[in-house]
């Protein structure tokens, strides 16, 4: 991979490696733009087949983070870590401490928070050794349940532009992924009334919990095959491919899984199938909304947030207008919205002022 050719094709900033020999840490941070502020993602921790695919993940969340804050009206760029290591067997303290020295030699040009394999105990030891880190317990914490709310409301736009009704009552959903975004969403569409198919690779933690809820189960490579109304990817990313689109049977995608699409043109597929793709960015910034309010001038508010959170239904359907009035694939009208607002500001931005008194 010639990394330089992918930063100036994707338009990042900078790419940084780590490595300590002492804990063995090897991670690397994406920062893709600061134009609205510094940039702001969370720290997967994964245990990538490849160093290629490592750097691939880093470059595609970062920057797909860029266009989730722009979208979320938020006053922050997008970044991205990646931890190359197996949360179940790798974590340690010393490692977390040396992860968040990393953070702390960028200057706040990047903020971390937890992701897929990290969690707000682990934020709260990389925060020993920076400020530079949100989700912590005693502020924000978990940005899981904030997600899954934004999942929630993004399904019930959708579901309103594809049946004349936000209503999930009595919907099939297939949910790919029970973790800790996938696990509540399944509660909260329940509490709607919805019927529900679910799997996740980790089968002997998870069939348990779909035991638990009285939902049905299939092994993992079968949920492309339910047929169902709604399928919510809530794992990993690239799911959404040659291979896996032509065996879908519902009427929308919704989840909260980045990077659901392999390639740009796999959203177009979905759209010449008359599958009502929700852009992933958009339906999932939940969590970052969350954190995000760590960083106001009077610190978090619970109520401030997730009043936040359960506006995404509103930008969701203003998206899927949008694509619907141009007809884009609905990626490319949630594309537009972001470059538009990050064009705009950086304009702004780009003034001269003079620095403030002391």
């Amino acid at each position: 991979m010639n990394i330089f050719e992918q930063m100036e094709k994707y338009g990042h900033e900078q790419v940084v490696f780590w490595y300590d020999k002492t804990t063995g840490l090897k991670a690397i941070v994406g920062i893709h733009d600061t134009t609205l502020g510094p940039a702001l993602g969370g720290c997967r921790m994964w245990p990538y087949a490849s160093e290629e695919d490592a750097i691939t993940d880093v470059l595609r969340l970062s920057r797909g983070m860029t266009y989730k804050n722009a979208a979320m009206g938020l006053d922050l760029g997008g970044g991205k870590s990646v931890i190359w290591a197996d949360s179940r067997t790798d974590k340690s303290e010393a490692l977390f401490r040396s992860f968040g020295r990393l953070i702390q030699s960028l200057g706040g040009r990047y903020i971390t928070a937890e992701d897929v394999g990290t969690n707000a105990d682990d934020m709260a030891v990389v925060a020993r050794e920076t400020a530079f880190v949100g989700g912590l317990k005693e502020t924000s914490g978990d940005p899981s349940p904030a997600t899954a709310l934004g999942v929630l409301e993004g399904m019930k736009a959708a579901a309103n532009m594809v049946w004349g009704s936000e209503s999930l009552r009595g919907k099939h959903v297939a949910i790919q992924g029970l973790g800790h975004v996938g696990s509540i969403l399944a509660r909260m569409l329940l509490d709607e009334g919805a019927q529900l198919t679910v799997t996740d690779i980790h089968v002997e933690e998870a069939r348990p919990l779909a035991e638990s809820l009285g939902v049905a189960w299939v092994d993992p490579e079968a949920i492309y095959d339910v047929a169902c109304d709604i399928f919510a990817p809530c794992a990993l990313g690239a799911i959404l491919n040659d291979e896996t689109i032509p065996r879908l049977q519902c009427k929308i995608v919704a989840g909260s899984a980045n990077n659901q699409l392999k390639e740009p043109r796999h959203g177009l597929e979905l759209m010449r199938r008359n599958i009502l793709y929700v852009p992933d960015y958009v339906i999932n910034g939940g969590g970052v909304v969350n954190v995000a309010d760590e960083f106001h001038r009077d610190g978090y508010h619970r109520e401030r947030a997730y009043a936040r959170v359960r506006q995404i239904g509103q930008q969701v359907s203003q998206i899927l207008a949008h694509a619907e009035e141009t007809n884009v694939p609905t990626q490319e009208a949630a594309d537009q919205v972001a470059e538009q607002r990050i064009r705009t500001l950086g304009k702004v931005k780009s003034g001269f002022l003079p620095p403030a008194r002391r």
